[in-house]
């Protein structure tokens, strides 16, 4: 069993942050010792719950109801920011803050990081730019400064760790056995390995992680002792094939491309169903055979909070 702690991609999230207060969008650094100042009213939607759908229903005789699941929409953050220019600096100056600006604010389909770090913890969500006010008034055009509104909106509304964790896990592996001549008291070694992995969720919300199998291993498993849910799939991986488990996405890729998700055994949990709760989750993985010392489980997650 090994666990990393770091972050392999090269886009980790608020990697330009440095103080408390500063938020990172993308490539795009604002708060203190930028040019793009966080306004006295700050930002609303981070540290709020977002809003929730449930389904509870009424009692139709007798006071109150029953309480169903709770289900959070995607969060929507708004941030009031001054737009100020160093001092001192010149029209071309100004110019490529507004145009860094529009580009950081632009129109995309895909998400990209948002982060904030705030008494020392930084947070992030993938998110999409769905606002941008810059009031082009006499202040704007004779003091260069101008507060505006960005607003984006997170499909899921979860906040991340920025720091990525990765565990990988063997295969168990049988003790030794005794060795001769025999000693008392008796030794049977210990075993190389148990093929359990013990991951941690420090935040408040359940954390959907990535799931790598590597072979050889014949219908490989990963359970969730802890919840009591686990991911099987009835196929053959060969030494250096790749089943990876997106519970987030729900998918299941064989070596990047074609989809095995049909493949899964009766009884699986849904991938979208196979969370890390907050805490500790004691992870097992398993296969009907395999090399014990060759195939592998890697499991990646973000400790994720509300």
């Amino acid at each position: 069993m090994a666990i990393d702690t770091t972050d392999a991609a090269a886009a980790e999230p608020g990697a330009l942050i440095t103080v408390d207060g500063q938020v990172q969008w993308a490539d795009l650094l604002m708060g203190p010792g930028t040019g793009y100042w966080i306004a006295a009213e700050g930002i609303t939607g981070w540290e709020e719950l977002p809003a929730l759908d449930t389904s509870d229903a009424d009692r139709p005789v007798g006071h109150g109801g029953w309480p169903g699941s709770q289900w959070a929409q995607p969060r929507t953050v708004t941030a009031q920011v001054w737009f100020a220019p160093a001092s001192g600096a010149g029209p071309g100056e100004v110019l490529a803050s507004l145009r860094a600006l529009r580009a950081a604010t632009a129109v995309r389909d895909e998400e990209q990081w948002l982060a904030v770090r705030l008494h020392g913890e930084t947070l992030a969500v993938r998110a999409r730019v769905t606002q941008r006010v810059v009031p082009t008034d006499r202040q704007f055009l004779t003091s260069r400064l101008a507060k505006l509104t960005i607003q984006w909106k997170a499909s899921d509304p979860r906040r991340y760790e920025a720091a990525q964790r990765r565990g990988t896990v063997h295969l168990p592996q049988p003790e030794p056995g005794l060795s001769w001549p025999l000693t008392w008291p008796l030794d049977w070694g210990a075993p190389l390995s148990l093929g359990d992995l013990a991951v941690d969720n420090t935040g408040s919300a359940p954390a959907h992680p990535l799931i790598t199998f590597v072979g050889p291993c014949t219908r490989p498993r990963l359970a969730n002792r802890t919840t009591g849910d686990w991911l099987e799939y009835v196929l053959t991986l060969a030494q250096d094939d790749v089943l990876e488990v997106d519970t987030a996405e729900g998918t299941v890729l064989f070596n990047g491309t074609a989809s095995r998700r049909h493949t899964a055994a009766s009884g699986s949990a849904p991938e979208e169903a196979f969370t890390l709760p907050p805490g500790t989750s004691h992870l097992a993985f398993r296969a009907d055979s395999g090399d014990a010392q060759l195939a592998t489980a890697t499991v990646t997650w973000r400790s994720a909070e509300w």
